[in-house]
């Protein structure tokens, strides 16, 4: 895989609208340029895009003028980086406009979750890494400060460049969301739960290792397909992440997206999977006897590693996960770390 290069002081940061347009209504406005502010404080230099304020109708209705603001991004010698302001549901709408050897010729670290998890399955169609972590709106606008752990994780994989790094539990959680659209609800935190579980090994033994490739698991269904969707065989000695939206998704829907999964033959390649906290942990129990019931049962792959409840996704806070590097679980220590660095 081609990686972007490593993060650094003075580097500068573009600010990207590539699915919903929330950047662009007006009420809204504090929560990125909050975002902005704290990355400045840093050190780095903060753009936008030249589409990145426009208002929500103009970007479901221009998915080439999205991605138009990627490819330049990606063009622009003086972008280093570039940090997507939120999800949505309609990236998949982008894939006509992608042009794939841009983002090969020209890799950047590049970060965001949910939807934007199929401009991530364009990166590594590419060939290159992406991040799935913090959005602006989400993580980097957090409510009165930054998140310790996601800051953290987060820079000591793309500025530090540290490996092996621990993907540690992490000690509180929070699914919590006060309403954006009043902007004093930016100094009120939101309230954090104690984590009392940690990370769940339900199955496997052993060290197993292998590159991750994932993520929101509502989009896969949009890519299935598509030249970004990997083959079967593409998924051999994978590591599958993956985790569930806000729309948290019935147990039963989460079968019937498993078993689509399973007839393609994707579990039988993997080394293992790593799925993340469900949302305000609905459907906690349920969520992990599917996952047995799938992948044990009707799979018959009582061996493959499985840990669950990890801190990615949409349950904050969360870690930062480079699509196409390495990963190794321990199943017998129970610990699961990074062992290749996501940066250049």
């Amino acid at each position: 895989m081609i990686k972007g290069k490593q993060l650094k002081i003075g580097d500068t940061i573009a600010f990207i609208s590539l699915s919903a347009g929330l950047a662009g209504i007006p009420a809204l406005a504090y929560r990125w340029q909050i975002a902005k502010e704290r990355l400045e404080k840093m050190g780095y230099h903060v753009v936008l895009t030249e589409n990145a304020l426009q208002p929500p109708e103009f970007l479901q209705a221009h998915p080439e003028k999205r991605a138009a603001d990627l490819m330049a991004a990606l063009k622009n010698p003086d972008i280093d980086a570039i940090f997507c302001m939120v999800g949505g549901a309609d990236t998949i709408r982008l894939l006509p406009y992608i042009d794939f050897s841009v983002i090969k010729a020209q890799p950047k670290i590049f970060v965001g979750y949910s939807d934007t998890t199929i401009n991530h399955f364009m990166f590594y169609h590419a060939g290159v890494t992406s991040i799935y972590g913090p959005a602006v709106f989400t993580q980097w606008a957090e409510n009165v400060q930054l998140s310790d752990y996601t800051t953290q994780h987060f820079f000591d994989l793309v500025a530090e460049k540290k490996v092996p790094l621990p993907l540690e539990s992490a000690p509180v959680w929070t699914s919590a969301i006060l309403d954006w659209n009043n902007p004093e609800n930016q100094l009120v935190p939101r309230t954090w739960q104690p984590e009392t579980h940690g990370h769940e090994f339900l199955q496997g033994s052993g060290k197993v290792s292998g590159t991750l490739l994932g993520g929101c698991l509502e989009t896969f269904f949009m890519m299935m397909g598509t030249k970004i969707w990997p083959s079967a065989t593409e998924w051999q000695g994978k590591i599958l992440f993956i985790e569930t939206s806000e729309m948290k998704i019935s147990p039963e829907w989460l079968q019937i997206f498993l078993r689509g999964l399973a007839a393609q033959g994707i579990f039988h390649q993997l080394n293992g999977i790593l799925m993340g906290k469900p949302q305000d942990e609905e459907y906690y129990q349920e969520y992990k006897d599917v996952l047995l019931e799938i992948i044990r049962d009707e799979c018959q792959l009582p061996n493959l590693a499985i840990v669950y409840n990890l801190n990615f996704g949409h349950a904050d806070p969360i870690v930062s996960l480079p699509f196409g590097c390495e990963v190794e679980i321990d199943c017998d220590q129970h610990t699961v770390a990074l062992m290749e660095a996501a940066v250049e």
